[in-house]
């Protein structure tokens, strides 16, 4: 149950049909904690695919729709007592503006799948319509939902390794090693598709969590981008292999990588942060634990659950030392704090502060910004400005 309001909350899904794999993520990380109940959904473009996903899922025929727009006008329709919450949004990137702006139009929180949309332009707009309605917008970007990363940006943030110099992060995958969006595979086709995934592949899809990452643990604002991308894989039209230097503003520097033809990689997502007192690290395929790399004295190992972490590592901490929790948990955690801000928005209360800690519809904006800076330049052969950029 909902704290807030005594029952769980009532969401809907755009996206997510038959053999997608965000779509069931997003379902498992909704139940976790009994908090949320599936009751709609328009899960395909195509209807029947749709209904097929209703079925499976165990929802009212009449309430899996044909379209999103005729699931948010079918939505709004019913009474306080019965309609959605919230919706979450698992479509390929080019839907995710219009669904997004149509359930907020009409008076839905919004879940969204990133990025927030596939150019800055839509996302701006979605900033603009989230201010006006006064809504929940979120966006899971799912690691910034782990303890250990959490951990790592109070450590940071408190200090421990002084005046922040560099910083190296990177998103190395093998799985788009060979042409696979010929084979007809659903993933990889859409997002070597610049009509479903935007201008951008390997940036949008993997960079863009580099991206959160590093803002999401640092705090550190990019002054300027220097980026190379490369389609590797011959044939390919998008890019499938990105590197990017950043300078930040107060003069720390950074390296960032994003490849997905990184063979025999899995999802090798990792952060390094020097400072001038230490250093540390976080592994996503090791995510209970933070390595602390102090300039003078041991190194240590922190671990999930153990004593004296903060308390925004043990607000997301489920389970006892030694039990592991991973990338479910993770977004979980994200889906935790999202319904109980709702809930609370809601009953007309005010959510713990730890809830609120989730990315949205400014850090959506934020990321977009940065996805179309390197895509500039790239093209240019230059380095772009970031600076002072508020959404």
């Amino acid at each position: 149950m909902n704290p807030h309001i005594g029952r769980r909350l009532r969401y809907g899904m755009v996206g997510g049909g038959p053999g997608a794999f965000i779509g069931a993520v997003h379902r498992m990380a909704a139940a976790l904690d009994g908090e949320y109940e599936l009751v709609a959904g328009a899960f395909a473009s195509r209807p029947g695919r749709s209904r097929e996903q209703g079925r499976l899922l165990g929802l009212d025929a009449r309430r899996t729709y044909n379209s999103f727009q005729d699931m948010a006008q079918g939505e709004a329709a019913l009474g306080e007592d019965r309609r959605i919450d919230a919706v979450s949004v698992v479509t390929p990137n080019h839907l995710h503006h219009p669904v997004a702006r149509t359930f907020l139009r009409a008076g839905f929180h919004v879940i969204c799948d990133k990025p927030m949309t596939t150019t800055l332009a839509d996302a701006e707009d979605l900033c603009r319509t989230v201010e006006a309605t006064g809504l929940t917008f979120a966006l899971t970007h799912n690691y910034t939902g782990y303890p250990m990363v959490r951990e790592a940006r109070h450590l940071v943030r408190a200090g421990r390794l002084g005046t922040v110099r560099k910083v190296v992060a990177e998103y190395p995958q093998g799985w788009l090693g060979t042409r696979l969006e010929q084979t007809g595979h659903k993933q990889a086709s859409w997002r070597q598709d610049p009509a479903r995934a935007g201008a951008s592949s390997a940036v949008a899809d993997i960079g863009s969590h580099v991206h959160s990452l590093v803002g999401y643990v640092t705090g550190l604002e990019i002054g300027e981008v220097f980026a190379e991308l490369s389609s590797l894989v011959p044939g390919r039209v998008m890019e499938d292999d990105a590197t990017m230097l950043v300078r930040f503003v107060g003069g720390a520097r950074g390296v960032y990588s994003a490849s997905q033809v990184s063979t025999g990689e899995e999802n090798g997502l990792a952060l390094r942060v020097y400072g001038e007192d230490a250093g540390l690290l976080w592994r996503q395929e090791r995510p209970n634990e933070v390595r602390l790399l102090p300039a003078e004295g041991p190194r240590e190992t922190l671990t999930r659950g153990s004593p004296g972490l903060s308390p925004a590592a043990r607000h997301a901490t489920r389970l006892p030392p030694g039990h592991p929790e991973g990338f479910i948990e993770a977004f979980a955690n994200l889906y935790r704090g999202v319904g109980r801000v709702i809930g609370a928005a809601i009953a007309g209360c005010e959510a713990d502060p730890l809830d609120h800690d989730f990315p949205n519809h400014r850090d959506g904006a934020r990321g977009m910004h940065f996805i179309e800076s390197v895509l500039e330049s790239a093209a240019a052969g230059r380095w772009v400005n970031m600076a002072g950029y508020r959404p």
